[in-house]
């Protein structure tokens, strides 16, 4: 069984609790050669840690990575990479009130069902401070895809309700929500504030853009590189759904309408995301993701308990009102983890 591992040919397998003493990652398949260093891995996770801003948990965690085997002399040596972060800041005594109750919208009740037992601070495996070890890997997928100018970029395109209307990318990391519209973000930002005094939370739309896959990228039928890119995806605790180019647009339309023309120079138009038939065309691979409300909120609500009882609870302690901003790096280096892989399977097929 192998539910907390990821990829074939490059291939990850994260480890570690919530509350635990650290978490972190192991990869198996990366470059030789590659030139990688601490701090490029710690530009990613600074962008994932908690505490930059007023809607995301106040957890002061540093996630100071630290690197223990697969790099020497600044070059990575394409032995097992292992990575890994200390957990400085647990608390779980947050959870004593709460450790027999069933979270709503949390892992409480289906972990206890499969493991017949489960670690109740903070959500164990179930949390998102799993989501370091992914994004330290992403750091690693990043560095081999920049070698080939792929270029991944997510960002918040809408969240309470408000929607980006400009896509400004220079913008993305200038705004707590991550958004690609500045003024949308402010009105996000206000929104979300509002809605957390209430004692809730809220979700939003995730969109990514990737630039840089050749064509011919991707594998038929079982692993077609959007079908790896849902997996990806829906691997993230918060994320609900995926489409790609036109998305649930497709269903209303024609198929004079949705197919994608050509031309001497290429597709006329995108509607299929970058992808046919499971397989990269060469054009900017778009999709999007919906990103449920963050399931702690200290507003009361009604669950059981262990012991079957009906029970009232109200999850105090350190959370997101908000997990898109957070969720933005965690999305591309899942991406980065895909590409890789296939782009390794794909060097296997043809070396031309």
């Amino acid at each position: 069984m192998a539910g907390s591992s990821f990829g074939q040919v490059f291939r990850i397998t994260t480890f570690g609790e919530s509350h635990g003493g650290a978490v972190g990652v192991i990869i198996d398949g990366v470059t030789p050669g590659i030139r990688l260093a601490e701090t490029d891995v710690q530009h990613e996770l600074d962008r994932r840690k908690p505490g930059q801003s007023n809607i995301t948990t106040p957890r002061n965690e540093p996630d100071i990575v630290h690197i223990f085997s697969g790099v020497f002399e600044g070059k990575t040596t394409g032995t097992p990479l292992m990575m890994m972060l200390y957990n400085s800041d647990a608390d779980p005594s947050a959870y004593d009130d709460i450790k027999d109750k069933f979270r709503p919208g949390h892992a409480d009740f289906t972990y206890l069902e499969k493991y017949g037992l489960r670690d109740w601070r903070g959500s164990g495996r179930a949390s998102g401070r799993e989501t370091a070890g992914r994004v330290a890997a992403g750091a690693v997928a990043k560095a081999i895809l920049a070698v080939r100018e792929i270029s991944i970029i997510a960002y918040t395109l809408k969240s309470a309700g408000i929607t980006c209307r400009t896509y400004e990318p220079e913008q993305i990391e200038r705004n707590a929500l991550r958004a690609c519209d500045p003024e949308a973000a402010k009105l996000m930002l206000d929104e979300i504030i509002r809605i957390k005094e209430t004692e809730d939370s809220v979700g939003g739309i995730i969109e990514c853009r990737i630039s840089g896959v050749p064509a011919g990228i991707g594998e038929p039928v079982f692993d077609k590189l959007d079908a790896e890119i849902a997996h990806a995806m829906l691997s993230i605790g918060a994320v609900k759904g995926i489409e790609f180019g036109a998305g649930f647009k497709a269903a209303d339309m024609h198929g004079s309408e949705h197919n994608d023309e050509m031309s001497e120079t290429g597709f006329i138009t995108n509607n299929a995301g970058g992808i046919i038939g499971g397989i990269s065309t060469g054009n900017e691979i778009v999709f999007r993701i919906p990103v449920k409300p963050t399931s702690s909120i200290s507003r009361e609500q009604q669950t059981r308990d262990t012991g079957g009882k009906l029970r009232s609870i109200r999850t105090e302690g350190r959370h997101d009102a908000c997990i898109c901003p957070r969720i933005v790096p965690v999305v591309e280096a899942m991406v980065a983890l895909v590409l890789v892989d296939h782009i390794k399977r794909q060097h296997a097929l043809r070396t031309s």
